[in-house]
């Protein structure tokens, strides 16, 4: 009898794996089309790993000054963006509000490809991947408790397994036509809470742990990382919710929406609360340890690289602020929109370069480095964040038909349909991710391409902006140009001259200047963005 059980519940389970792997397989010409777009982003920044491996962290612009970069500001931010899904459990689980309980397990899906994002970026930044097993809970080698490291593993496996479990659980129970088991399913859920705020304390932890460095030394961080996490997370969620609500035969209240747009607010203002008096301690009390936070919000002398980021950090943060307290602004839907974006975009930047690189700037010899992304760095967190993202396509492509009983036990499935709902919801989803991950850096690397334009005296021969040689205009050299063959006169001025039809008759003749990898890639980045308007 009990083998006749089992053996029907393994098939079950099979006609489930079965049916899902053709859900994924399947899919007309949009969602092969981004599929492909995303197994693109996978490969060059698999082939910039494998470089990055072979040749060594040399590739990225992290030196001893900046020992940590985009890949860790990147991570500190998602570990904010997995922790976010706490912000649908506790109005569903804890008040029982019905309207957001039935949406819960679309920010679960997300906190899952969320976590996956994080332990990739952390096997990535370390010099010696092989040794990547030692923070694995069990197989490896944790120096617990003594490692926050350890510690910071321990409860992001632990939260990911957590999720993986209840959305296991809720889908397959769904497909089956069975309710899901609440004695285990509720727990859980509760406690993946403190779980959600356990990861981002844990990792605030790794920051203000470290003595020597006084701009993270402060017992506020722990705190500011929820409330940043609970305002940018919740962003995401709030976009993809409105677009499951149309793309979908989903019953997504207004009532949910606005409750989730509220209390991002209160997480708004309680960060803003938070940055603000941290910056009163240093302003007020001006000991030396003040100097990392004038660098953000002032520069030092003519280093002010970050200043324009800093002070849109700010302003965009407000911006969210007043458009989520107003209740005529959070419950339009184009106010509502933009108070996403802004928040995103302000914390994306906050959590980013305004938190690692102020914080080793000036370095402890007082040297300031400027630290911008390379290529190389952002097309592996390209390709991590294009991973985490087909990993939520693939999810959302089973559970969307699943939940709207379109995929079930014995039932005949509408494909098409279906596909078009999840990949809309993902793409959409994936699209801010991985714009404002190139975009930040780009800007951050085109204002870097201007310091070395001037530093190179580049201007003795162009101008840009009326600012140099006019005879030299470079305007709109980004339309007149490929970024690779702007690359070519940089680096083979005399190869290129020789190649150009007419030949130029401008005298000097360009000379190869001496400049790094790193100042040329700013440089082409500068350039190629000068075009004709």
């Amino acid at each position: 009898m009990a083998s006749g059980v089992r053996g029907t519940r393994a098939q079950e389970v099979g006609r489930f794996a079965a049916g899902s792997v053709r859900l994924v397989l399947g899919g007309g010409r949009i969602y092969w089309a981004w599929m492909i777009f995303l197994a693109v982003l996978i490969a060059a920044g698999a082939f910039a790993y494998w470089r990055q491996l072979t040749i060594g962290l040399e590739l990225t612009a992290m030196r001893d000054p900046v020992s940590w970069g985009f890949y860790i500001g990147n991570f500190t931010f998602m570990v904010g963006v997995a922790a976010a899904a706490v912000i649908l459990v506790i109005p569903a689980y804890v008040y029982d509000w019905k309207p957001i309980r039935e949406i819960v397990i679309f920010g679960e899906l997300l906190a899952i490809s969320a976590i996956v994002i994080c332990l990739l970026l952390v096997m990535v930044d370390i010099g010696r991947p092989e040794r990547f097993w030692h923070m694995l809970p069990v197989v490896g080698y944790l120096n617990f408790p003594s490692s926050l490291l350890a510690w910071d593993m321990l409860v992001l496996n632990l939260y990911l397994a957590v999720n993986v479990t209840v959305v296991a659980h809720i889908l397959y129970r769904a497909y089956a036509g069975r309710p899901y088991d609440k004695r285990l399913v509720v727990p859980l859920v509760l406690f993946s809470i403190p779980m959600a705020i356990g990861i981002h304390t844990v990792t605030a932890f790794l920051y203000n742990g470290l003595a020597a460095r006084p701009y993270w030394n402060a017992s506020i961080l722990a705190p500011q990382f929820l409330a940043s996490a609970f305002s940018a997370g919740p962003a995401i969620l709030l976009v993809m919710l409105q677009i499951l609500r149309r793309a979908t035969r989903f019953e997504i209240r207004d009532e949910a929406i606005w409750k989730i747009a509220e209390l991002m607010a209160y997480a708004i203002f309680l960060n803003l609360f938070l940055h603000g008096a941290e910056v009163f301690k240093e302003y007020y009390s001006d000991t030396e340890h003040a100097l990392h936070t004038r660098y953000w919000f002032q520069g030092i002398g003519e280093h002010r690289t970050l200043v324009p980021y800093a002070w849109t950090a700010v302003s965009l943060n407000l911006l969210a602020l007043v458009l989520f307290l107003v209740p005529a602004t959070r419950r339009n839907v184009i106010t509502l929109n933009i108070g996403c974006l802004a928040t995103y975009a302000g914390c994306y930047i906050e959590k980013g370069m305004g938190l690692i690189i102020p914080g080793f700037t000036p370095s402890t010899l007082g040297e300031i480095y400027v630290y911008v992304p390379t290529l190389t760095e952002v097309s592996v967190a390209a390709g991590i964040f294009a991973l985490g993202f087909l990993l939520f396509t693939v999810l959302l492509r089973i559970a969307v038909p699943i939940l709207l009983g379109e995929f079930r036990m014995g039932a005949d499935y509408t494909e098409e349909r279906t596909m078009k709902r999840s990949l809309t919801i993902a793409g959409a989803a994936g699209a801010i991710l991985l714009a404002a991950t190139a975009a930040s850096a780009q800007d951050a690397k085109a204002e870097k391409g201007m310091k070395v334009f001037v530093e190179q005296k580049c201007t003795t021969c162009h101008s840009i902006a009326g600012k140099g040689n006019k005879k030299g205009a470079l305007d709109e050299v980004g339309s007149k140009l490929t970024p690779a063959q702007i690359r070519e006169w940089l680096v083979d001025p005399e190869g290129m001259t020789k190649k150009t039809k007419p030949a130029p008759t401008r005298k000097p003749v360009m000379k190869k200047k001496p400049m790094s990898a790193g100042d040329v890639d700013a440089l082409v980045a500068m350039l190629s963005g000068l075009k004709k308007s």
